[in-house]
């Protein structure tokens, strides 16, 4: 009972910041989102590698990936022109040289631990911010936009995990995630399916093949993140990858599906734009 609590209270909590950031300034949900990075990096640290690695991973990938994110996101923003992503994009080469002066250390655990907190981490983070962006993405950009995704994710996870303990028989990924199952990941997608039908029927968004379209992309990606990182919990013997948030785990347990789903929606937005 009081593990409920928590994680309800937590949950709301949770809800309200990202919600009220993104209606009140881009820059205040960027440095929402550029806390989350942050801790984000720190627990795939600790997923993806030893503990002997961890103390030399940690400040570098702190720093070089937070870097990433810095210069992703104000592009996003438009602080700052997007002739800076070029200087973001040598960043993925440093693990390289960086290899070349720790003797000690195993050159593909720095690139596998810098690269997947890069990719699944530093990279979505910023990419949410371009959901603001209306040279991009036209006229659907804003922060109405970034709230209808992130409830997309979020219907789809909590429908998921209902349907599962209901009707949940067939097993998705057993050796993966015993407890989700096909029945689980169906209801998520029809709920996503749901919620755009409800923003289509009063609003006019966006047509709503493109609106369920973006559903599907995020129910399946969403599935793909959770499991990515049910993977590497399972890996490193963790039952979550933080304690951050009380009742739901850490910040990876919170973001996975949307981490994920990021930048395949992004890209299905830009491919679908002027159809």
């Amino acid at each position: 009972m009081n593990n409920f609590i928590s994680r309800t209270l937590s949950g709301i909590v949770f809800v309200v910041l990202i919600v009220g950031s993104i209606f009140i300034s881009p820059f205040l949900f960027m440095g929402l989102m550029f806390f989350v990075n942050i801790v984000g990096i720190l627990e795939m640290n600790k997923l993806a590698s030893s503990e002997k690695d961890q103390p030399k991973q940690f400040s570098f990938n702190v720093i070089s990936n937070s870097l990433f994110f810095i210069l992703l996101a104000l592009a996003g923003l438009g602080v700052i022109g997007y002739k800076w992503l070029a200087a973001a994009f040598l960043m993925v080469y440093i693990p390289f040289f960086l290899a070349l002066y720790l003797p000690k250390y195993a050159a593909n655990r720095q690139y596998g631990s810098f690269w997947i907190s890069l990719f699944y981490v530093s990279i979505p983070s910023g990419l949410l911010l371009y959901f603001y962006n209306n040279q991009i993405l036209g006229g659907i950009a804003g922060p109405y936009l970034l709230l209808f995704l992130l409830v997309l994710i979020w219907a789809n996870d909590v429908f998921a995990y209902l349907t599962g303990i209901w009707l949940g028989k067939n097993r998705l990924f057993e050796r993966i995630s015993p407890k989700k199952s096909w029945e689980g990941a169906a209801g998520g997608l029809i709920m996503t399916l749901v919620v755009s039908w409800i923003v289509y029927r009063f609003s006019e968004f966006m047509p709503f093949w493109r609106l369920a379209g973006m559903a599907v992309v995020v129910a399946v990606s969403a599935i793909f993140g959770d499991l990515i990182e049910s993977m590497l919990k399972r890996q490193a013997g963790v039952k979550d990858s933080g304690t951050l948030i009380p009742g739901h785990g850490g910040v990876l347990d919170r973001f996975d599906a949307t981490f994920f789903a990021t930048p395949f929606v992004f890209v299905y937005l830009i491919l679908t734009s002027g159809l």
